[in-house]
């Protein structure tokens, strides 16, 4: 196994094109090791090759491109070093995380054991399913996934079924919301790091977007903070749907669902698909697509999320209110159509 290397993240973040240093340096290192060589080393600055490495490593873990690498990219960047059986796995604060987590999660979904939300998070309900696996295979209960549990797991593989109890679950969560649902309740967060003149746009799109859904009877709730912040207060409110919403200035949209290997959000992908419908009709734009992503607020809300990115920031803040009723229209069409 791995020896973990606990290295402090850098208090410099966002690493930013240009910038030199020991900051640079590791983020190379790590690039390197992930499978992203950087071609500006040993510079230990933020050239044209570490700016093309840092980009396909966000497209290939779910994050803007941006070339740029903010908190959430050293986070993936961190959690990208452990491949499944590089360290022991257990419930620690903060909780592990990375792409070996997220293979046990599926690894334990497809054998029928609740691991949860397949978001790469060792969290109590991964704990606990550790420990029902452990004691179904007859190993030793000590909630810690390590090498006899990953060599059960895998020997067991092929009397896995072709769906995790995750992905099952969150369809039936969806049915209960559809038959049971009287009135609906919304979350709806800001990019935390827009410029102030397009925050208040953003607000002003969620203030039209609040009052659709309360003038037929639904709540919104407006978040706030980081998006990790966002999410906690989603889950707290035990909203219905979330939604994230970025502006940027090239115009069309994107819109963002929660995927990893191995695992789609199926509400998240069919509320993006339904919106996306809407979005394209109003800004007569066939290239606003659905996209699966790993940002943080879709990995870390329990309820069906969606990130949407809009432009031009000035269009948007003309054509506010007709875009509020193309997603409301769009919210209430996923709802109407699961299955």
């Amino acid at each position: 196994m791995k020896a973990i290397d606990y290295v402090v993240p850098p208090s410099s973040l966002p690493i930013e094109p240009n910038s030199t240093g020991p900051d640079v340096a590791e983020l190379q290192m790590r690039l390197r090791a992930a499978g992203y060589p950087t071609g500006d080393d040993p510079t230990a600055s933020y050239l044209d090759g570490t700016i093309a490495a840092v980009r396909r490593f966000q497209i290939d873990h779910g994050s803007a491109a941006s070339g740029t690498c903010d908190g959430t990219t050293w986070r993936l960047v961190e959690e990208a070093e452990f491949a499944l059986g590089d360290r022991l796995l257990c419930l620690v604060s903060p909780m592990m995380r990375g792409p070996d987590v997220s293979e046990v999660q599926l690894r334990l979904g497809s054998l029928g054991f609740d691991a949860g939300r397949v978001d790469g998070i060792f969290g109590p309900a991964t704990q606990l399913a550790v420990r029902d696996f452990q004691r179904n295979a007859g190993l030793i209960c000590d909630d810690v996934c390590g090498p006899d549990t990953i060599e059960a797991l895998i020997r067991l593989e092929g009397r896995a079924g072709s769906s995790t109890l995750a992905g099952v679950q969150e369809r039936e969560r969806l049915r209960q919301l559809r038959d049971g649902l009287t009135e609906l309740r919304l979350a709806i967060g800001v990019a935390p790091d827009l410029p102030q003149h397009q925050s208040s746009i953003a607000l002003r799109l969620i203030a039209e977007l609040s009052s659709a859904v309360q003038h037929v009877g639904g709540s919104a709730t407006v978040l706030r903070g980081t998006w990790e912040e966002q999410a906690a207060a989603a889950n707290a409110a035990v909203a219905d749907v979330v939604i994230g919403l970025h502006l940027r200035e090239q115009p069309g949209a994107q819109i963002a669902y929660f995927e990893v290997p191995g695992f789609t959000s199926y509400g998240g992908h069919r509320l993006a698909g339904q919106l996306a419908i809407e979005l394209s009709e109003q800004l007569a734009d066939e290239n606003v697509h659905p996209v699966g992503m790993r940002l943080p607020l879709l990995r870390e809300t329990r309820p069906t999320a969606v990130v949407i990115e809009i432009g031009p920031s000035s269009a948007v803040d003309l054509s506010s209110a007709a875009l509020a009723e193309a997603l409301h229209r769009g919210i209430n069409s996923w709802i109407a159509e699961i299955d």
